[in-house]
């Protein structure tokens, strides 16, 4: 049977979030509903929703959800009612990239997870008035109270942990401890610069505290979100519009440049300074996402020492083992991901929205 359930739905590019009724289809054999308890609120959900991405609308967004599953399908066997779960993105399961332990790079990501608004067959997840919506968002479409969710978003997680304080482990904030930890791997002595201190940013720098990196240097224009990275273990910070950017990363990595570096803006031109800035062997790793065409002019002469740049999306990590580790560091008090997040009722998100594009939330999370 199908089950009724309120979601946020966006009705058309631009168009602000409506609570409304919807109905769930009945969970297929790799599907579960799951009751969500909290979701966090990311800036791919407001670029899908002002119309950036063609996802077919009106429909349902919401990817870093979490909650209680309640029913699961028939072939369904890695969860059951009951059991706790983070949701992440969703992914075929049998390609080569899957099959290796990167579902990230899945030969379908791009319509499983972004835009294509329905399961892998065509069918629909979602409806309103009989009439179809764009949903399985990343795989689940958790901005509702009630999910229909592909069994490869699922991960169980251990339910002494509040949900609010892991939800947007699906997304963002494994971004960023995926870049310090999958690629940037950092040895003793290493110099780690994050370029933008939002959640995937700050989500490094709490990476980087835990590894064997001695300078980490956090850059952003907000003076509260750098003062923040220090409190996370950021050892330098630099706000670019009070000194030169690239004179202050040059002095402070003893003029040899970073070993390591996570851009988290989008901005091609702060991408083009932190390229400049890497030491011989060094690492930028490009998380943030600016428009669809944009290029960014680099010295190749200056590439030859063996730097290198790496596209990433969603950490490179296999959520099963990697979301429960997660879970772990921060049931320990080791990854305090709480100082990036601010509640909100569910019904406020379009204050939750206002706040996240004005800098007042580094993390909202809607919570139900």
């Amino acid at each position: 049977m199908s089950t009724t359930t309120r979601a946020a739905v966006v009705e058309s590019g631009g168009a602000p979030f409506t609570l409304a009724a919807v109905e769930l289809a009945e969970p297929g054999p790799h599907e579960a509903l799951v009751r969500i308890v909290a979701t966090g609120l990311c800036h791919t959900d407001l670029g899908v929703a002002s119309g950036g991405l063609p996802f077919p609308l009106p429909g349902v967004l919401g990817h870093e959800g979490a909650g209680v599953v309640e029913e699961v399908g028939a072939a369904v066997t890695g969860v059951a009612p009951g059991d706790h779960v983070v949701l992440s993105f969703t992914s075929c399961g049998d390609c080569r990239n899957c099959r290796g332990g990167h579902p990230a790079y899945c030969a379908t990501w791009l319509p499983l997870n972004l835009i294509g608004g329905r399961r892998a067959d065509g069918s629909s997840t979602l409806s309103r008035d009989g009439e179809p919506l764009g949903g399985h968002f990343f795989g689940q479409s958790s901005f509702a109270e009630r999910a229909l969710v592909d069994e490869r978003s699922l991960v169980k997680v251990d339910p002494d942990v509040p949900l609010e304080s892991i939800a947007p482990l699906g997304c963002g904030l494994q971004t960023g401890v995926g870049a310090v930890w999958n690629v940037l791997k950092p040895r003793l002595g290493d110099a780690i610069v994050v370029l933008g201190a939002g959640a995937v940013g700050l989500s490094a720098v709490m990476a980087a505290a835990l590894t064997p990196a001695t300078t980490i240097i956090a850059v952003d224009r907000i003076a509260e979100r750098l003062e923040l990275a220090r409190e996370l273990g950021a050892t330098h910070t630099v706000n670019p519009t009070e000194e030169s950017l690239p004179e202050v990363l040059h002095r402070l990595t003893g003029n040899g440049g970073a070993d390591g570096i996570v851009e988290t803006t989008g901005n091609v031109g702060v991408l083009r300074q932190g390229a400049d800035a890497l030491a011989a062997r060094g690492t930028l790793v490009v998380v943030g996402a600016p428009p669809f065409g944009s290029e960014v002019a680099l010295d190749v002469n200056g590439l030859l020492p063996g730097k290198r740049i790496v596209g990433l999306t969603l950490g490179d990590g296999e959520t099963q083992s990697f979301i429960p580790a997660l879970v772990g560091l921060v049931k320990a008090g080791r990854l305090p991901l709480h100082r990036l997040i601010t509640p909100y009722p569910f019904a406020d998100i379009d204050q939750a929205v206002r706040d996240m594009g004005a800098g007042k939330a580094i993390k909202p999370v809607l919570t139900f």
